[in-house]
């Protein structure tokens, strides 16, 4: 297979893999049975939905994903390996270019033990790794955890009314994480927390101390914003040279034959629908999987590893746009799409849309994998930003196919094809190189590695865009340019505008009182990243603490409400919040006089010291671990504020009274000034 196809299969994936939200089609049961003579085995009963199936251990290498199931515990010894029963599947899959060996329906998992000491307790903890698939998608690998507790051995009872006592464990649950506290007022001692503890009783979200400042919490999900980026990179997309040069043939396809004028432009119609469809359907696997863990996204999007391969894909797309290679589908999904054309009428209308968005590929799909990337990486709701990403794609094609179906004279006034395509699609390869050091800035931050620092990554924007108006200026050319060609006026004035943004990119060097770049926000790493400061100096000359408990102690000590504020590394509307709403003159006073803030990192990888780490009861019988830090503060947000999205900003007592309504996203000063200021002065006006 050709490199360019193994890359875009890749893609492909991680797209599926990354639908967020995804359901759960495998219900477990654990027991452990007693088989006589201190023998026992553990067992794990798997349930199946109807379509769906796991594989099994036996699974030949490269063909997926084999279960592995294994127990520990204190005080058993497994003998022996694992063993499968149930309904074995054997077939051979194209996909893999092998046999696949599954179970559906159900099956079940059996690992035999003994006990070291019979007459001591046991903990027995089974964990099982697999993955599940049906016909469609493969949901991502998943792990998971269950328990039981053999109870010790009566030495003083006779040998036949012996008994053995199962009981259900959770190491840490939700609904029972810390000990409850009742009644508490500003002026209680408040009992001592637990970090390994993550639900506080006293947090009632719905029952805020006031209501002033800020509405019910509201949700952005900048689903309009999405639509309209959609929409531009399609219209984007029908300059380059796959795309342009079909518009006046499609149309004069439709329009052709004074006696079928009407039913052509009705056909030309429904092939704008089919357009649009089609597009929105690209959407649709990311719709199919939900109930995966709610912090799903935020390990997504902070994937260290993922971020890298988004940098390298970025780039890769950058050198098709230059013109040194394309990207294209295998030419067998081609030719069958363009035969089943043949088939005429509405299905054959639709065949040729199919045709369109697959022979168009080569310049669509890097723009429709910014999009992609960008959704997956920005947002807690991946599935539905894409589609109103896509959806805002098809329309933009949509309209120009069908308002030239219905005003063919229109064709006229489109400019001729020419070599002003090859420039849009190198002007697009400057920007994917731009957007690429996005990612490899998010992999910085998240590993904390601080490499890529806020002067270097402006530096290299100006040097990329130092080459993008060289080009415009026709200093530099790419494989597919014209040799003698003329540079145009609207070349020139777009090189103009690169010079423009070269010096604003410039200004941003040097240091000032305020923020600069504001334009960038969110995409530039963070202002403590950089030559000029130590990452450790904090934000703004601001310290936060990034430890809840820790805050809670400080914020007892100096008498102050906790601004506990959920951000991320990879956080884009974090970065704006701090640096153009919280540097304001009636902001940044408040953030360090009147409050303790507390900025927890859901997707900080460092790992929590062994005595912390823990386990969630998730509410089915599997158990979540906390491992990292930013599992306890994912979380702890989850657990406690039924959220997951970043920024999300609350307002608590010292005693862990929600004081007003929480708020998320960015927001403009004024909001985020009335939400402190109310909180602020209740708190101080009852202390």
């Amino acid at each position: 297979m050709k490199l360019h196809n193994w890359f875009l299969l890749l893609l492909v994936f991680v797209t599926t893999a990354v639908s967020a939200q995804i359901k759960n089609p495998v219900k477990f049961k654990f027991e452990v049975k007693e088989t006589g003579d201190n023998q026992y085995v553990a067992i794990l009963h798997a349930s199946m939905e109807n379509g769906w199936h796991i594989y099994s251990k036996d699974l030949p290498e490269d063909t997926g994903i084999p279960t592995e199931y294994k127990i520990s515990g204190n005080n058993i010894v497994p003998t022996g390996s694992f063993t499968e029963t149930g309904t074995k599947h054997s077939e051979f899959s194209e996909a893999f270019g092998g046999t696949i060996v599954y179970y559906s329906g159900s099956a079940s998992f059996q690992q035999k033990f003994k006990l070291k000491n019979p007459e001591k307790p046991a903990e027995v903890t089974a964990e099982i790794m697999y993955q599940t698939c049906n016909d469609r998608v493969c949901l991502a690998p998943n792990t998971l955890e269950f328990a039981k507790t053999i109870e010790a051995k009566a030495t003083a009872q006779p040998e036949a009314e012996k008994t053995e006592v199962l009981s259900d464990t959770a190491s840490a649950t939700v609904s029972q994480a810390l000990p409850q506290q009742t009644d508490i007022t500003p002026n209680a001692a408040p009992a001592p927390l637990d970090p390994k503890q993550l639900k506080i009783q006293s947090i009632d979200i719905e029952h805020p101390l006031t209501d002033c400042g800020t509405a019910k919490e509201r949700r952005d999900e900048n689903y309009i914003t999405y639509l309209l980026l959609g929409f531009i990179g399609g219209l984007i997309a029908l300059l380059t040279p796959c795309v342009f040069p079909m518009i006046p043939l499609t149309v004069s396809y439709f329009t052709k034959g004074s006696a079928n004028k009407a039913k052509g432009k009705r056909d030309a119609l429904i092939y704008g629908f089919f357009i649009l469809l089609i597009f929105v359907l690209l959407s649709v696997p990311f719709h199919l999987i939900d109930g995966i863990a709610g912090n799903i996204f935020n390990q997504i999007s902070t994937s260290i590893w993922l971020n890298l391969f988004f940098f390298v894909i970025f780039l890769f797309f950058a050198g098709s746009f230059f013109g040194y290679y394309d990207i294209t589908l295998p030419s067998s999904i081609v030719n069958k799409s363009s035969k089943a054309e043949e088939a005429g009428g509405i299905i054959g209308i639709f065949f040729m849309a199919l045709t369109l968005v697959i022979v168009s590929f080569s310049c669509t799909g890097p723009i429709l994998g910014s999009l992609l990337g960008s959704a997956v990486t920005g947002s807690s709701n991946v599935p539905m930003l894409l589609t109103f990403a896509l959806a805002g794609f098809g329309f933009s094609w949509a309209i120009v196919f069908g308002l030239l179906a219905l005003f063919p004279q229109a064709l006229q006034s489109l400019p001729k094809s020419g070599g002003w395509m090859n420039t849009v699609k190198v002007v697009l390869g400057f920007i994917e190189l731009g957007l690429a050091l996005k990612f490899l800035s998010k992999a910085d931050l998240v590993s904390k590695t601080f490499l890529l620092k806020r002067e270097l990554f402006i530096g290299l924007w100006i040097f990329i865009t130092l080459g993008l108006v060289l080009y415009l200026f026709g200093l530099i050319r790419f494989p597919h340019d014209d040799r003698k060609a003329k540079i145009s006026w609207a070349r020139k004035l777009w090189g103009v505008a690169g010079i423009a943004f070269l010096i604003y990119l410039i200004q941003g060097l040097f240091p000032g009182e305020r923020p600069k770049l504001q334009l960038l926000s969110g995409i530039l790493p963070p202002m403590n990243v950089s030559y000029l400061q130590d990452e450790n100096d904090g934000i703004l000359g601001m310290h936060p603490e990034h430890d809840y408990f820790k805050a809670v102690e400080l914020a007892q000590k100096e008498k102050k409400p906790i601004l506990i504020d959920f951000t991320g590394f990879g956080c884009e509307n974090c970065r704006k919040m701090e640096e153009f709403v919280w540097s304001e003159p009636d902001i940044l006073p408040i953030l360090q006089n009147d409050v303790i803030l507390a900025s927890l990192y859901v997707d900080d990888k460092e790992e929590l010291p062994e005595n912390e780490k823990t386990k969630i009861d998730l509410g089915d019988g599997s158990l979540k671990k906390i491992n990292t830090v930013g599992d306890r503060w994912s979380m702890f947000q989850q657990a406690n504020f039924n959220n997951n999205s970043q920024p999300h900003y609350v307002l608590v007592t010292p005693e862990g009274k929600v004081i007003n309504n929480p708020v998320s996203g960015y927001m403009p000063m004024e909001d985020f000034r009335k939400f402190l200021e109310c909180g602020v002065r209740y708190y101080q006006s009852k202390n």
